[in-house]
C-alpha cells in the first residue's frame, strides 16, 4: 500500500518570496491568523500543508506582497490563490503566468 508522500519539495511560494524580496518575517508580521516562522518555512520547504494553513499562508503573502508596493501600484495587484503558491495544490497550473509580473520591476528598495 502507498503512503501519500507529506514532502513536496521547494514550493513555487519559496520562488515567489525571492522574487518579492519578502522573507519569511514579512509573512509573520503581516499575517493576522497567528502564522508563525515554523509554519512558514514549512510551507516554503514543502511540508504538506492542510488546506487551512495553506490559505493562511497565501493571504499572508498576498498582504505582504501589497505592503511591499508604491500606493498608485497597489490597485493592479491581483491576489495569488493558494493554488499558484503550492504546487501540490489542487488546480495548481504549472504554467501559469504570474498576474503581477508587470508590478515587480517597481518594488522599492
Amino acid at each position: 500500500m502507498d503512503e501519500p508522500t507529506r514532502e513536496h519539495g521547494p514550493q513555487p511560494l519559496d520562488g515567489l518570496l525571492e522574487r518579492w524580496n519578502l522573507t519569511n518575517h514579512d509573512l509573520v508580521t503581516a499575517s493576522s491568523e497567528q502564522l508563525n516562522h515554523k509554519q512558514v518555512q514549512k510551507a516554503r520547504k514543502g511540508r504538506h500543508l492542510s488546506l487551512h494553513l495553506m490559505q493562511k499562508v497565501m493571504r499572508a503573502f498576498n498582504a505582504a506582497a501589497v505592503a511591499r508596493l508604491d500606493p498608485a501600484d497597489k490597485s493592479a495587484f491581483v491576489a495569488y490563490p493558494h493554488r499558484q503558491l503550492f504546487d501540490y495544490a489542487k488546480g495548481h497550473e504549472p504554467a501559469a503566468a504570474d498576474p503581477n509580473e508587470p508590478l515587480i520591476p517597481n518594488l522599492p528598495d
